[in-house]
């Protein structure tokens, strides 16, 4: 039984571990590492430290379904209506651009809800604050090393991280990728910004006639979502939560700063916004480095193999485009590789 890590448990590694177990039941043993405390990568939700019943969404807000993907992708859609993890987005969003023909789907308990069915549905061990920092040729297996705990061994290994990060491994991995690989691997670029999460006491009212309503005249600000409403989840003895997202200029300009030093300057543009927002009982801060892909490996593959024998793979929305469906066809060019080879 060939053992396979995959690294990350964000969107594409959790799909990838769900369809490698419907590919090849009984055939692998699965385990992902992620160096967070819990699942979803950048499709994050997060609780509030003094009340875990009351989430915001400070990654993604929700998936939008193009008519393209709506025919390629259908099952994944589907199956997330069908198991309640989505439903169809109701509620006021100002400002939103939709291309003829999109929706957009919304997510009641949260936007990493998507990521834990997928991995409770593949039955991998998953391990979290498993940062990895080396990953090194043995004995015909890959000896992956992590910050602490010791290194363990696996027949196979795919990369799901941001490109910078998997750029940054250390041991043998960085003298196995070819420079041309290197050179097209380099150029994969991405967004950064801020995400500030406010939490409120249960009762809380804040009135404004829209759900989600993103900002063209802030330099701060881009987006604000009253996350209960976007979900469209009214929950008695729950408070409300709010999202607000920086602008990209904004998160580059501030993103060697201390997020202590970032906070309150986002609260200042915020209450120019919003003049009459209640006082949150928490706030979490939340530095996205790599937000969006802003340049993808070129031609877009889905994946790479950094080497044949034993297999190491590297893929995500760098390989492809920072979506939901992005993702989707990045694990299926994973799957495929590896199961033509396992």
């Amino acid at each position: 039984m060939s053992r396979i890590l995959i690294v990350g448990a964000g969107l594409t590694g959790s799909l990838c571990a769900y369809l490698l177990r419907k590919e090849l039941p009984g055939k692998l043993q699965l385990v992902i590492w992620d160096k967070a405390k819990g699942a979803g990568g950048r499709m994050s939700t997060s609780r509030c430290p003094s009340d875990p019943n009351c989430t915001v969404d400070l990654g993604a807000q929700y998936i939008t379904v193009t008519p393209d993907y709506a025919r390629k992708h259908k099952t994944f859609h589907d199956d997330l209506l069908a198991h309640g993890i989505c439903k169809p987005l109701s509620a006021v969003v100002e400002g939103m651009v939709m291309k003829d023909g999109s929706r957009n789907l919304v997510t009641p308990q949260g936007i990493s809800s998507i990521v834990k069915h997928y991995l409770k549905q593949s039955g991998a061990d998953v391990f979290y604050e498993h940062h990895v920092t080396q990953i090194n040729l043995q004995g015909g297996k890959w000896q992956v090393c992590r910050r602490s705990g010791s290194p363990e061994n696996f027949d196979a290994v795919v990369l799901t991280m941001p490109v910078p990060q998997i750029l940054q491994l250390q041991g043998d991995i960085a003298k196995l990728i070819k420079e041309s690989q290197r050179q097209q691997l380099e150029t994969v670029s991405y967004s950064s910004r801020y995400a500030l999460g406010l939490f409120y006491e249960a009762g809380t009212q804040i009135d404004v006639p829209w759900a989600a309503k993103y900002i063209t005249d802030n330099p701060c600000i881009r987006f604000i979502c009253i996350d209960n409403k976007k979900r469209n989840v009214e929950s008695s003895g729950i408070g409300p939560s709010i999202v607000v997202h920086t602008s990209v200029p904004f998160g580059i300009k501030h993103l060697e700063e201390e997020k202590e030093v970032v906070q309150p300057l986002i609260l200042k543009e915020l209450s120019t916004i919003l003049s009459h927002l209640p006082q949150p009982i928490d706030i979490k801060c939340q530095k996205w480095r790599y937000s969006q892909v802003t340049e993808a490996f070129p031609g877009c593959p889905g994946q790479i193999p950094l080497h044949t024998e034993p297999l190491l793979l590297c893929g995500g929305d760098g390989f492809t485009h920072s979506n939901f469906d992005g993702c989707t066809e990045s694990a299926l060019r994973i799957v495929e590789m590896l199961a033509s080879r396992l």
